[in-house]
């Protein structure tokens, strides 16, 4: 299975980059992992122009027959060990599973229609900064504990 994470802006976090190029080294050891960083400059200042902007970029990147979800707090929350059982369960249903982070202002709702599923890292806020990293460590312990690793001592 080939598995994608969109992230829209560069992280500016040395420590933040550096943990998240860690976890999507170590993920290539379970399924080809792709980095698609999008850098998105919008000449408007408004909200839903930005997010227009940002979703035609998303989509660009997304095929028809990817199954797509979307970090987002609206989504649906998982133990770490549920999320192994989702992801173990799509790993069955699709060969390109691709994850969506949005930038500041969330998804246009065009990415939305597009989108299979929502996940929620957490009822937290996390700056975007930060969500690359909690979501790649997330993923690797998903797959440690898929193939029954010590990783995870949940």
């Amino acid at each position: 299975m080939k598995v994608t994470l969109i992230r829209l802006g560069k992280l500016h976090l040395t420590f933040a980059e550096g943990g998240y190029a860690e976890y999507a080294k170590r993920l290539q050891h379970y399924v080809k992992f792709c980095d698609e960083l999008l850098v998105v400059n919008s000449k408007s200042k408004e909200e839903a122009a930005i997010k227009k902007t940002e979703a035609e970029a998303i989509l660009k990147k997304i095929s028809a027959t990817d199954f797509v979800v979307l970090l987002d707090d609206k989504g649906k929350s998982f133990s770490s060990e549920a999320f192994a059982s989702y992801i173990e369960k799509l790993q069955h249903q699709t060969t390109s599973l691709v994850f969506v982070i949005g930038g500041a202002y969330g998804f246009d709702d065009s990415v939305y229609a597009r989108a299979n599923a929502k996940l929620s890292l957490s009822a937290f806020t996390f700056s975007h900064q930060l969500v690359p990293l909690i979501f790649g460590e997330q993923l690797y312990r998903a797959f440690t504990i898929i193939k029954g690793e010590k990783y995870h001592h949940g």
